[in-house]
């Protein structure tokens, strides 16, 4: 039965296109359409200035209103509304309970499909997007590409999702933010600021990405973790936990940053096949722990030291200045490391030693208690230096 009839004494010229007006069985004037094709018989609905032409349709409990446009070969249907001065058109579909409105574009292979799907302000889904479920995509937003915005996701502001990117969840993109490549943004996650999140990197739980940071490669950024600044976290890095990474902090490789309130920052770089920063540890600076060397506890690593191999610094140790700690080195306690002093090998410095000047401690030696070793020094082989021992000048202890 048909729900409609064309008024021929109530047209328009739309681009060359004549549309016709309206007029609904119960007496109601709708919206324009090029010729009934365009709008089914049944209950979908075409109102007041809104136009539907060229091979569009629009079908099932369909609302297109205001001063909305569907056409080329845009499809409408379920109960989807488009209206205000939204577009849909190319070969986009908005169906299912899906609100496209305000001055938002829906074009090209698009879909936009869902519960409570939402497309507004002046967003733009296109290419072959899909934004679906509960997601909202607004203000001057993009979603693009072959990228997907789900579950209850929302991105904003001047973001951009594309690529093979998805943002699902709870999570939110917003700011002037790129998500793309094969990168996942979900769980309760946010990526905000300038930040980028790209390659097969994956950013979720309750992490937090933001200022000009960057997260790529197969990095993972998860838990509580904050990346912010300038900082880099690529690789096959992790960062979890309540660590943050930031100013222009690089981690990579393999390294994983994680802890209760383990920061990473400055200049510093975290990288290597196995090295882990947690706890409550801080590396800052201009500090480099690589290889597969540990810093935790509440051990700090700053300056322009390094700490490599499979060196471990752990408990209230300190190691700054230009010092080294590698080898199988142990540094902990309250140990003071620094100057240009060098702890490398088995060597284990403990208590509230201190190393520094150009010294250095080697072999499988110790230094513990309240020693001291200073100045060109050098401890090595089985020796121990423990007590208030001093060792300075160019003493040699083995």
């Amino acid at each position: 039965m048909k729900t409609y009839t064309l008024l021929k004494n109530d047209t328009i010229n739309y681009h060359g296109i004549t549309l016709y007006r309206i007029k609904y069985v119960d007496g109601i004037l709708g919206g324009y359409i090029e010729n009934e094709k365009n709008l089914e018989h049944g209950n979908a609905r075409v109102l007041g200035n809104a136009r539907v032409f060229g091979n569009a349709r629009v079908y099932g409990n369909a609302r297109v209103y205001g001063n909305a446009r569907v056409y080329g070969n845009a499809r409408v249907y379920g109960n989807a509304k488009v209206y205000g001065n939204a577009r849909v058109y190319g070969n986009a579909k908005v169906l299912g309970n899906a609100k496209v409105y305000g001055n938002a574009r829906v074009f090209g292979n698009a879909e936009v499909f869902g519960d409570a799907t939402r497309v507004s302000g002046n967003a733009r889904v296109f290419g072959d997007a899909r934004v679906c479920d509960n997601a909202k995509v607004f203000g001057d937003a993009r979603v693009c590409d072959n990228a997907k915005v789900f579950g209850d996701a929302k991105v904003c502001d001047k973001a951009k999702v594309y690529g093979r990117a998805e943002v699902l969840g709870n999570a939110k993109v917003l700011g002037n933010t790129c998500v793309f490549g094969n990168a996942e943004v979900y769980g309760d996650a946010r990526v905000s600021g300038n930040a980028w999140v790209s390659g097969n990197a994956w950013v979720f739980g309750n992490a937090k990405v933001y200022g000009r940071a960057e997260v790529y490669g197969n990095a993972w950024v998860y838990g509580n973790a904050k990346v912010l600044g300038n900082a880099k976290v690529y690789g096959n890095a992790r960062v979890f936990g309540d660590a943050w990474v930031l100013d222009d902090a690089r981690v990579f490789g393999n390294a994983e940053v994680f802890g209760d309130a383990t920061r990473v920052s400055g200049n510093a770089r975290v990288f290597g096949d196995a090295t882990r920063v947690s706890g409550n540890a801080r590396v800052f600076g201009d500090a480099w722990v690589f290889g597969n060397a540990e810093v935790f506890g509440d051990a700090r690593v700053c300056d322009n030291a390094k700490v490599f191999g499979d060196a471990r610094v752990c408990d209230k140790a300190k190691v700054y200045g230009r010092a080294e700690v590698y080898g199988n080195a142990l540094v902990s306690g309250n140990a003071l490391v620094s100057g240009n002093a060098r702890v490398s090998e088995n060597a284990s410095v403990f208590g509230n030693t201190e190393v520094y000047g150009n010294a250095s401690v080697f072999g499988s030696a110790w230094v513990l208690s309240n020693a001291r070793v200073l100045g060109n020094a050098r401890v090595y082989g089985n020796a121990k230096v423990c007590d208030n021992t001093r060792v300075f000048g160019n003493a040699e202890v083995y």
